[in-house]
């Protein structure tokens, strides 16, 4: 079988990870760039078959790809899906869609109209201690469903230590940076655990004194039907850096910890926690992504 010809737009971090999973899974790599200097990074790391200074230039050769992923900058990917979903080349896009919705829904249309298959990058859908929260959730563990909690809090500034946050574009708003657009991660694995909520009501904010245009806090509470409530915190100036979602019904309770990686269960008074400790590293629900990129290309599973 011939290896997947696999081009990546967008040779920043996020397209340096998914290029060396795909590669290690059997594709080859072009890559596209404005910034030779991370195309050259990317063939450091990688034997890239080609890469491209113009994004007409890779475009020009969709039909040598069997799949594409979009990992440039958010303002840029509905623009840039759209010009290989007209091509029917099948797209793994990084999140989020967009930053805002007319442009989302002009790549949804484009995608039903041609029937590209088209992959999100919510990467937590694939992390272990999440699938495990989910799977005892549909058992009802915890029974009625209460509250869930929320929480992302990590300083921009340790994001990219190699670069000034300032240079990063998740501080330009313009560019479709920011706590909200980036980390809706928490927004996706709400829907994923519990469905749509009812009604939402939020905050999107530039609290910190964080050199930025784009937003740096966000609060949302979340109504579901039955007497449920979801609430979603999202920083960009915290130390140390917290990341955890907790579910609490009336009988008991489900944190889920990702550093290290663990899913607790308590249904005790005094915090008598059951823990199962997980031997995962954050690459690996990447790593999982693209394979089921690759599968999705291959024709050997349907998108659920």
């Amino acid at each position: 079988m011939t290896a997947p010809n696999i081009l990546i737009v967008g040779a920043g971090s996020a397209g340096r990870r998914h290029a060396r999973n795909l590669h290690a899974l059997g594709a080859t790599i072009e890559c596209f760039d404005p910034r030779s200097d991370r195309c050259e990074q990317m063939r450091a790391e990688l034997p890239i078959r080609a890469s491209f200074p113009a994004f007409d230039q890779a475009v020009a050769r969709a039909e040598s790809y069997h799949g594409v992923v979009i990992a440039s900058p958010p303002s840029f990917h509905v623009d840039q899906s759209i010009a290989f979903a007209g091509r029917g080349v099948p797209i793994l896009l990084e999140k989020p869609v967009s930053p805002d919705l007319e442009a989302a829904l002009r790549l949804e249309k484009a995608v039903t109209d041609t029937g590209t298959p088209l992959l999100l990058g919510y990467t937590y859908r694939w992390w272990p201690p999440l699938i495990e929260m989910r799977k005892r959730l549909s058992e009802g563990v915890v029974g009625t469903l209460r509250h869930a909690r929320f929480l992302m809090s990590a300083h921009l500034a340790d994001w990219h230590p190699w670069e000034r946050y300032q240079d990063f574009f998740m501080a330009s708003r313009e560019l479709g940076g920011g706590a909200l657009l980036d980390e809706s991660h928490f927004i996706d694995l709400m829907i994923w655990l519990f469905g749509r909520p009812a009604a939402i009501i939020g905050w999107v904010e530039h609290l910190s004194s964080l050199e930025i245009t784009s937003d740096d806090n966000v609060d949302l509470l979340a109504e579901y039907s039955g007497k449920f409530r979801v609430s979603i915190h999202l920083d960009l100036y915290g130390r140390p850096h917290e990341k955890s979602v907790t579910v609490v019904g009336e009988q008991g309770t489900l944190h889920c910890g990702f550093d290290p990686p663990i899913l607790r269960h308590s249904a005790e008074a005094s915090g008598n926690w059951k823990t199962t400790t997980f031997q995962c590293e954050r690459n690996d629900m990447f790593f999982s992504v693209a394979r089921e990129f690759l599968d999705m290309i291959g024709g050997r599973r349907e998108l659920t």
